[in-house]
């Protein structure tokens, strides 16, 4: 069986050259993939359940709920770096799960509790479904 060469390529379509279409599907490819990553990448950032997810987010936020404080501040409460901490609060701003106030040099970050909300919704669900569970559970165990 002799090898398919892309320049003598023989096909249903007379004439038509395969590698014009191998080249047109590779930079379609190339940006549908790059545009999937991009829009990842920005459902990520204001993604409340992504933002939650590293317990030191988690921590942040449960100092926050004590009153507003700078990045200096909560860097200190946690054995993190100033930067690391920064970078955590960056997550929280762009989920909108943090405002920050600038007051001279520094910004003065709070908890916005909105998005929380539609956490808080998503796991009211949950808690229906395990309370159900747990009624069955006990219900079982009691008629044994």
């Amino acid at each position: 069986m002799a090898a398919l060469r892309a320049d003598k390529c023989t096909s249903p379509w007379n004439g038509f050259d395969i590698r014009y279409l191998l080249r047109f599907l590779t930079i379609v490819h190339f940006h549908v993939i790059n545009r999937l990553h991009m829009m990842s990448r920005i459902e990520a950032k204001t993604d409340s359940f992504r933002a939650i997810a590293d317990p030191t987010r988690r921590a942040i936020l449960d100092r926050l709920r004590a009153g507003p404080a700078n990045a200096g501040t909560l860097a200190a409460d946690f054995r993190s770096s100033r930067p690391a901490v920064s970078r955590h609060l960056r997550v929280l701003r762009e989920a909108r799960l943090v405002v920050d106030t600038r007051i001279g040099r520094e910004r003065v970050y709070a908890v916005n509790p909105v998005p929380l909300q539609s956490v808080a919704g998503w796991l009211e669900g949950y808690r229906a479904f395990w309370q159900a569970g747990l009624t069955r559970l006990k219900r079982n165990l009691e008629a044994k």
